[in-house]
């Protein structure tokens, strides 16, 4: 079984604490969520990382969110940093969260990818969607101003 929300909380704050500082990310934001699901959230740079664990799941990811005027787009960490070339392939990291140990060995690889793909999603926003594009990214119009 995953651990609870309360825990992950904890992890993913010590995980992103050192990487946080560098990048100048603030955080940790995000909180209670539904009691299926737990979200922190740090953000800089006009980049927000989710790191969401899947309590039922047992896993946990982080999604890389960059938004514009006109759009949201959304795309996890690992396809980013493959279609990046800042790794050479897919299953590099870890998404298991089914205990403490994995939980945090998953967060500590995610949180390695987010150091090498911010520098390459926080500049040009254009350029930005367009790696995260490539990577599969979802992507939503943002309802227009009334």
């Amino acid at each position: 079984m995953a651990p609870g929300a309360e825990a992950f909380h904890g992890e993913a704050r010590a995980a992103f604490a050192d990487v946080a500082q560098r990048l100048g990310l603030a955080g940790p934001g995000g909180g209670e969520g539904d009691r299926h699901l737990a979200v922190v959230t740090y953000a800089g740079s006009g980049v927000t990382y989710k790191a969401v664990l899947g309590l039922w799941q047992g896993d946990v990811e982080i999604h890389v969110c960059r938004r514009t005027a006109l759009t949201e787009c959304k795309v996890g960490i690992e396809g980013l940093a493959v279609s990046a070339g800042v790794v050479d392939r897919r299953g590099r990291v870890c998404f298991d969260a089914r205990s403490l140990r994995r939980l945090r060995r998953s967060l500590a690889g995610q949180v390695r990818y987010v150091e090498l793909v911010h520098p390459l999603v926080s500049g040009d926003p254009d350029e930005a969607l367009s790696l995260m594009r490539a990577a599969g990214a979802r992507e939503w119009r943002r309802p227009a101003a009334g």
